[in-house]
């Protein structure tokens, strides 16, 4: 039988308190609160912390390794949808990850991929069908239709689109969102066919506006997209609606910290400690209906004990009664995952890159660091033995994505603010099918890069002109099966080596794997072309005269 008693000031969210307690807790579950009045105490208990919106592929780890580094900081629960390996594996790889986080510490609640694949303009290597998608959120382990990315799908009556939407109401479940800029007409509609949230706001008044119509306002602060620093006013002037979530996290920056780091911000900003845990843990177990707890009698025991509410030091993590982590160190085994996978392309050479020359200017995608989002602009073709090339010098580099399902064509583009000056990058992590994505100053140095990935069947990687550094991804070229902290060394390790090549990019692999994103404007390209993500149509390289 499990049983123990904790002491330590009390935060009563629910009730907007703070008390020295003494708290008991058997079997995992919070049997009585006994309030002192003269006691004082240096520690406080506070609800754990839930990432109420996040990719764990991301992060490269399996659900097992993420949860062995979240609950380090305080993390009790993630809602997590599956997307990514769903669009590489479909159900197969969704059960892998249902399977596997039964060896993680933190609660993960899952949620069902609405968009598998996420358009019609690029390949994935499967496809959730209506039927698939009905059978996947009938089960209890399905907590809500995952973003519903499709947004011209739901604006314009997509008959596909609506019968998800019609599923997941049919069950009771959840809708969640994904609507960056979507305002006025298009945006009422977007929300009355049911859909509550959306994680994608980067204006205030666009968030302002969301809420307002219902929707809950998910503030995120991930590793390419942080959204807090526009949104965080929200935290007051709506605090009912809005809840934190990283949405991609990689695993150097979650070795970091999590939601506690979110919440410490929110803090330093001088806002109101119950309104910052309200977002933190309230508000996701209301609207998603977990079973978390909130450090009331008969919850579960999912707690942090904490040095002090600014600092938010995480001393001591319990989830389900049990003691999960302790001042930085997971108290969890590390537990090798499987390894599903699939690769079926064949090596590239310089030859399958080259461009010739059309005289009309190219049609340029420009990457914003820190954001998802990219603007296009057109230059001339810079030429060099009668090829169309990487032009190093105003940092106009070649962009190919290749199917990494079948063999085809790559597909080619152009991409500025990468920076680099010599070799090439790339990865099998290309939001949102997965497909193998690269940039490079030279064609040599892009088939080097992409060919690289395909040997080691999925990962990152670095060409440069002293040596080449890989981080193998086997678990569908989307996770590694090593400890959270060696991924994060040897991704950390690559972020370093592409600076010295030149980058000024804060996060180069996360800004690389959403150049293929097709959802989210401007200009994004996909193994099947150049793709315009305002006219949701695909554009040509060049620009007509």
């Amino acid at each position: 039988m499990n049983f123990f008693k904790i002491e330590g000031k009390l935060v009563d969210i629910v009730n907007k308190r703070i008390y020295p307690a003494e708290v008991t807790v058997e079997n995992g579950k919070i049997i009585d609160i006994q309030e002192y009045s003269h006691t004082n105490f240096d520690n406080y208990l506070v609800p754990g912390f839930i990432d109420a919106h996040i990719h764990i592929e991301s992060s490269m780890l399996p659900p097992s390794e993420f949860g062995r580094a979240a609950c380090t900081h305080g993390t009790v629960a993630t809602v997590s949808d599956p997307h990514e390996i769903a669009n590489v594996l479909g159900i197969e790889g969704i059960n892998f990850m249902l399977e596997d986080a039964k060896n993680s510490p933190v609660k993960i609640y899952f949620g069902v991929p609405s968009c598998v694949p996420a358009t019609n303009y690029e390949t994935s290597g499967a496809k959730l069908t209506i039927d698939d998608i009905e059978k996947l959120i009938a089960q209890d382990d399905f907590y809500y239709l995952s973003e519903m990315m499709n947004f011209p799908g739901v604006i314009y009556n997509d008959s596909d689109v609506l019968k998800k939407i019609e599923i997941a109401k049919k069950y009771n479940k959840k809708i969640d969102g994904h609507a960056p800029g979507l305002r006025g007409i298009n945006l009422s509609k977007y929300i009355e066919s049911g859909i509550t949230t959306d994680h994608e706001s980067f204006e205030l008044e666009e968030a302002l506006e969301k809420i307002e119509k219902g929707m809950k306002i998910l503030i995120r602060n991930g590793s390419a997209a942080k959204n807090f620093d526009t949104l965080h006013p929200l935290i007051k002037s709506h605090n009912e609606s809005i809840m934190f979530c990283s949405d991609d996290l990689h695993p150097d920056d979650l070795c970091r910290g999590h939601i506690n780091l979110i919440v410490r911000k929110a803090i330093s900003l001088g806002y109101d400690l119950f309104e910052v845990l309200t977002a933190a843990t309230l508000n996701p177990i209301n609207h998603y209906n977990l079973n978390v707890g909130l450090l009331r009698t008969d919850d579960p025991a999912d707690f942090v004990v904490v040095n002090n509410l600014k600092e938010f030091k995480i001393e001591k993590t319990y989830i389900d009664g049990k003691l999960v982590a302790e001042k930085g160190l997971s108290y969890i085994d590390y537990t090798p995952s499987a390894t599903p996978n699939v690769m079926n392309c064949s090596f590239k050479n310089s030859e399958d890159f080259k461009i010739k020359p059309k005289g009309k200017l190219l049609r340029v995608i420009k990457a914003i660091d820190g954001q998802l989002i990219t603007e296009i602009e057109f230059h001339p073709e810079y030429i060099n033995n009668g090829n169309v090339v990487s032009d190093v010098t105003k940092d106009i580099l070649k962009i190919a994505v290749i199917n990494r399902y079948k063999d085809e064509k790559p597909a080619i583009g152009f991409i500025k603010n990468f920076g680099l000056k010599y070799g090439a990058i790339a990865s099998s992590v290309a939001h949102d099918s997965h497909n193998i994505i690269a940039i490079g100053c030279n064609d040599k140095s892009l088939s080097e890069a992409i060919n690289l990935i395909i040997k080691s069947k999925g990962g990152m990687c670095v060409i440069s002109p002293d040596e080449n550094i890989i981080l193998p991804l086997p678990i569908a070229g989307l996770m590694s099966n090593e400890t959270a902290y060696i991924v994060s060394q040897k991704y950390s390790l690559l972020n370093s080596k592409v600076m010295q090549l030149g980058s000024h990019l804060k996060a180069p692999f996360m800004t690389l794997s959403f150049m293929a994103l097709l959802v989210i404007p401007k200009l994004k390209l996909s193994d099947k072309g150049l793709f315009d993500g305002e006219k949701f149509e695909f554009v040509d390289l060049y620009v007509n005269n």
